[in-house]
């Protein structure tokens, strides 16, 4: 039996392809940055807003609370049932809920038409996979046609509805198939020769790990100061 060129070519590894998406994630960072900015924006003023009510609110009601010798369950379902704590508890959610989501949206809308022109074109590949040597095919190796590559980027989105069980399964070898390859008969390979893990992507990943404590840490210390400065404001400091 004759070898395809699919068959001849390496199957690229988890990593390797988690590190051309962030990249290709990246590079949609500006448009998704112009496009959500104001509305992040204006989330975080409204969690600000939220936290000061609860702080302005959380003295009296709690006073009351403990006046009245209840458990702590009890307690706390009374706080939330006062209807100044139950709207800021729900402006709260609903702020972070936009902080989190807004640059998910974008990037799920952006990712479409990057995805299906980039992997149908004769790159083979999105910006990112080129950068680390990869590009995708059909089973046979053949380059994919736009409708091909618009059912394979339908198909991811049920990779990240299975709660990113379907972008795990390619961990596994010998051919490293997500679940949205399975799907739409697609291969992501790399160049015969090529390192499992180029250290441009090392590089990469350990540049996000670093991005994103960098990131937890600022948005715990937001967090503190929001409510320090709403504490304080009630204590009239």
């Amino acid at each position: 039996m004759a070898t395809t060129p699919a068959e001849s070519l390496p199957h690229a590894g988890f990593w390797v392809r988690y590190a051309a998406w962030s990249l290709d994630a990246a590079l949609l960072l500006p448009l998704i940055v112009l496009f959500g900015t104001s509305r992040i924006a204006h989330a975080f003023a409204e969690a600000g807003g939220a936290l000061q009510t609860l702080a302005g609110e959380m003295p009296h009601l709690l006073g009351e609370a403990l006046g009245t010798q209840q458990s702590a369950a009890a307690m706390t379902a009374r706080l939330l049932a006062e209807p100044a704590m139950a709207s800021a508890v729900d402006h709260l959610q609903a702020s972070l809920g936009a902080i989190l989501l807004t640059p998910i949206v974008l990037y799920a809308v952006l990712a479409m038409p990057w995805a299906v022109l980039s992997e149908q074109s004769t790159w083979q590949a999105t910006p990112g996979m080129r950068a680390f040597g990869l590009k995708v095919t059909d089973v046979q190796g053949r380059r994919l046609k736009a409708g091909h590559a618009l059912q394979r980027h339908l198909a991811a989105g049920l990779s990240w509805l299975t709660l990113n069980l379907g972008h795990a399964m390619a961990l596994f070898p010998p051919q490293h198939l997500a679940l949205h390859d399975r799907i739409s008969d697609t291969r992501v390979l790399r160049a015969a020769g090529s390192p499992r893990l180029p250290i441009t992507a090392k590089a990469w990943i350990g540049a996000q790990l670093l991005l994103a404590l960098v990131a937890f840490v600022w948005l715990f210390l937001w967090l503190q100061a929001a409510m320090q400065a709403a504490m304080q404001q009630v204590m009239g400091f």
